[in-house]
């Protein structure tokens, strides 16, 4: 029971908390603020003709990664039926 009054008290400070807002002229954002990209930054986000070819959007890479999902999903079910089948073998005996 204290730890309903304990969730609830924290709730209502947050609650609070959230609603208060910052008075003057320095209160500062919760984001903080933006700041330009230097020029190596820029550079490294660039196109890189040299670099394209290792890009992995080609189809046979969303085909993989779709078998790969599917096969995922096989193998939790698979584990899954064996875990209940386990299960209603010992309830049986």
């Amino acid at each position: 029971m204290a730890f309903l009054l304990n969730n609830t008290s924290i709730a209502s400070h947050l609650r609070l908390s959230s609603q208060q807002k910052p008075d003057g002229a320095f209160a500062q954002s919760r984001r903080g603020f933006h700041v330009e990209l230097g020029t190596r930054e820029k550079d490294l986000l660039a196109q890189n003709d040299a670099l394209r070819r290792f890009k992995s959007h080609k189809k046979g890479v969303g085909h993989l990664k779709r078998v790969g999902d599917v096969l995922t999903l096989v193998v939790l079910a698979g584990c899954c039926y064996e875990i209940y089948a386990r299960a209603t073998v010992q309830k049986e005996d």
